[in-house]
């Protein structure tokens, strides 16, 4: 059997510049805990220390002359990013003085990186501000990457149908980086334009400057971690509530729309299927669960209201703020709530699970069918925005969505195994997988969290975060014989 041996420098040294600014990053909070005279600054220290001396060692020994990645190096670029920052990403949690282990300590990094927003740590107010600061920063971070990955890496590998989001300069050549760089570029002025604006808008509906900011970081990556034990719900702010809906409906929409409108073509926004496709998912949620409601004896309409718009736009972008108890709303609306978490937003965006465009383009495959059944002999095209529907594209969706649900019961499973419920086996399996936040029940529910949880539950909820968060077929390849061949 032939192996090739990947070249490896051009990964190491990528991962050493990651790391490098990573460490970097460790500074901010560590300077913010120093002046609040908190010695958590000195774990942040030792962990940015550490970091950086790893990462400027592999950019070291990886001098010289690179060649352009390739695309098996590509995909163990995006896997072992994503892993390697989640470890070091870990240690400031680790020496924090919040006693976090290391199972939780991975747990809250893989969270914040994957920009989930399930956390183990109880009393969250009381954690020092570096370290809120620290979580804040994790999720923005990660909510950057999922976006240049989504725009610029995902299309050209083929993963789950991301092909139909090929840009004109994303080509399936091996020159990866180069046009990752561009576009990363000008998402990056974007995102920190969004990011200035909702904190704007979070001080302007009362909040400190400092909570403004650290809800802001993680509202624009539809990550949901918060200063606050009980999430949004703690200040009981309408006007904080609807610029949240805002935000969070804006990080879910595709940020290359963003920039074509920029460029001249707001319309575009409007006439895209997949921004058409969620605004319907949203509004039906919103409406059945309204509906159901209002046949209960203790219905307010304008209160009711309120709590849906806001817990069902959380839970469909998948950000995991939260303001009410709506696991106790009854049967049907946990129905609901479970069925959006899967959903998420638009690709293109900080938001994760199946996405919006492949449950679009699963429904056309089908109608298609019906259609065959009905007339053999009848020839049909289906288009999406534009593009057509080819057998390759239908193939990756249908592969990553088997992919998705397979996975989701084996943890499923695996949790039920720990002695946990079947409601909360399922509903944290899904908001892991589907990188959401909280999930339903007594346990982990929102207004609960996940530290109650055994060290497997949390290892094997880790891997679910990331493997969803890799669209599972990135993160599953580099483990196939036929990629070592």
């Amino acid at each position: 059997m032939k192996i090739i041996t990947l070249d490896l420098r051009p990964v190491l040294s990528i991962l050493g510049v990651l790391l490098t600014g990573l460490a970097l990053t460790m500074l901010v909070p560590t300077s913010v805990d120093l002046l609040d005279n908190n010695n958590n600054w000195l774990g942040f220290m030792m962990s940015a220390a550490f970091t950086s001396f790893i990462g400027v060692t592999l950019i070291l020994i990886t001098r010289g002359k690179k060649e352009n990645i390739e695309i098996k190096s590509t995909f163990l670029l995006v896997t072992l990013s994503w892993i390697i920052l989640s470890i070091f990403s870990s240690l400031p949690f680790f020496f924090s003085l919040n006693n976090l282990g290391i199972t939780e300590s991975f747990f809250e990094s893989v969270s914040g990186l994957t920009t989930t927003g399930s956390t183990t740590i109880k009393n969250i107010q009381d954690a020092s501000r570096g370290l809120l600061l620290w979580r804040a920063i994790l999720q923005w971070l990660g909510g950057i990457g999922i976006i240049v990955s989504a725009v610029s890496i995902l299309p050209s590998l083929g993963v789950g149908g991301m092909q139909l989001f090929r840009l004109e300069s994303s080509d399936s050549s091996e020159k990866l980086l180069p046009r990752a760089t561009s576009i990363a570029t000008e998402i990056t002025v974007l995102y920190l334009f969004l990011s200035g604006l909702c904190a704007i808008a979070y001080w302007f509906s009362g909040l400190s400057i400092f909570d403004s900011i650290i809800h802001s970081m993680t509202t624009i990556a539809t990550g949901g971690f918060s200063s606050q034990q009980g999430s949004i719900g703690a200040y009981n702010n309408l006007s904080l509530e609807i610029m949240c809906i805002l935000f969070m409906i804006f990080s879910s929409l595709p940020f290359v729309l963003y920039l074509k409108a920029i460029r001249g073509k707001p319309y575009l926004i409007f006439k895209d299927e997949q921004v058409q496709g969620f605004f319907k998912i949203l509004i039906s949620s919103i409406l059945i669960i309204i509906l159901y409601l209002s046949f209960l004896e203790d219905f307010d309409f304008f209160s009711s209201l309120r709590s849906v718009i806001f817990n069902v736009t959380s839970i469909l972008t998948g950000t995991g703020f939260s303001t009410d108890s709506y696991d106790n709303w009854g049967t049907p609306v946990i129905v609901v709530f479970l069925c959006i978490t899967f959903i998420g937003g638009c690709a293109g965006s900080t938001t994760c699970g199946i996405k919006v465009f492949r449950i679009q383009v699963i429904f056309k495959n089908s109608k298609q069918m019906i259609e065959k059944l009905i007339s053999p002999n009848r020839v049909t095209n289906h288009k999406y925005n534009g593009e057509n529907l080819s057998l390759e594209i239908i193939e990756s969706v249908m592969t990553f969505l088997f992919i998705f649900i397979l996975t989701f019961f084996l943890i499923s499973l695996i949790l039920a195994l720990t002695g946990l419920d079947l409601l909360t086996s399922m509903s944290a399996s899904a908001t892991s997988i589907s990188n959401v936040g909280p999930g339903l029940g007594n346990i982990i529910g929102p207004n609960f969290n996940f530290s109650e949880l055994s060290n497997t539950a949390k290892w094997v909820l880790s891997f679910g975060m990331l493997a969803g968060r890799l669209e599972f077929l990135t993160f599953l390849v580099i483990f196939s014989k036929s990629f070592w061949k």
